[in-house]
C-alpha cells in the first residue's frame, strides 16, 4: 500500500500493481515532487502519464488540480488506477485511458486537450525507443505556460531538443527533470 500525501485525500491508501513491470514513485521523490510544484496544481489540467498506480495524479487531484487524465498501457494497472480513484471519490474528475502512451497522446490532440501539467513515469528503456517528449511536442497537447515533469535514471539524461530544462533534482537513483 502507498499513501496519499497531502491536501483532500491525505493519508488514502492507495493499492499497488503487483507486477515488476509498474514501478510507483517513492513516496520521498512525490512529496519533493510536490513541495517543488506548490500552487502549479491547483485548478490545473493534468496528464498522467505511464500511470501505473495513479498516485501521482491522485496526488495532483488530492492537491486541487482540476481534472487528471490517466494513461496506462498495462491492464492490471488500469484497474488499479480505477480502484485508487473510487477509493477517493475522485472519479468525477478523473479519466483513464487504456492505451499506449503515443497512441493516447494522439487521440488527446485529436480531442484538442491541453494540459497544465504532464507527469511521465516511463519505462527506463522507452526513453531511448519511442521519445514521449517528442510526441507531446509534435501533437501540441502542453500549454504554452505548462510544465512536463519527466522522472528517470539518474544516470541518464532524457534528450534535450524539444523542451527547455528548468530544473533536476535526484533522490536515490531517480531524477526528476522539470522541462517547459
Amino acid at each position: 500500500m502507498i499513501k496519499v500525501i497531502g491536501g483532500a485525500f491525505k493519508g488514502r491508501r492507495l493499492r499497488l500493481v503487483r507486477s515488476p513491470l509498474v514501478r510507483p514513485m517513492p513516496a520521498k521523490l512525490r512529496e519533493a515532487l510536490f513541495n517543488i510544484l506548490k500552487e502549479k496544481v491547483k485548478d490545473a489540467v493534468v496528464l498522467d502519464g505511464f500511470a501505473g498506480t495513479g498516485a501521482v495524479g491522485i496526488e495532483a487531484l488530492s492537491r486541487g488540480a482540476a481534472r487528471a487524465v490517466f494513461v496506462e498501457e498495462y491492464y492490471p494497472a488500469v484497474k488499479t488506477i480505477k480502484e485508487n480513484l473510487a477509493r477517493c471519490e475522485a472519479e468525477d474528475r478523473a479519466r483513464v485511458i487504456h492505451k499506449e502512451f503515443n497512441r493516447a497522446v494522439i487521440q488527446l490532440a485529436g480531442e484538442k486537450a491541453a494540459f497544465d501539467l504532464i507527469f511521465l513515469d516511463p519505462p527506463y528503456k522507452l526513453l531511448e525507443e519511442r521519445n514521449p517528449l517528442k510526441v507531446i511536442k509534435k501533437r501540441n497537447i502542453l500549454k504554452p505556460r505548462g510544465l512536463i515533469v519527466l522522472r528517470h535514471f539518474f544516470k541518464t539524461a532524457p534528450a534535450q531538443k524539444h523542451f527547455e530544462l528548468k530544473r533536476t533534482i535526484t533522490i536515490g537513483d531517480d531524477t526528476l527533470s522539470f522541462l517547459s
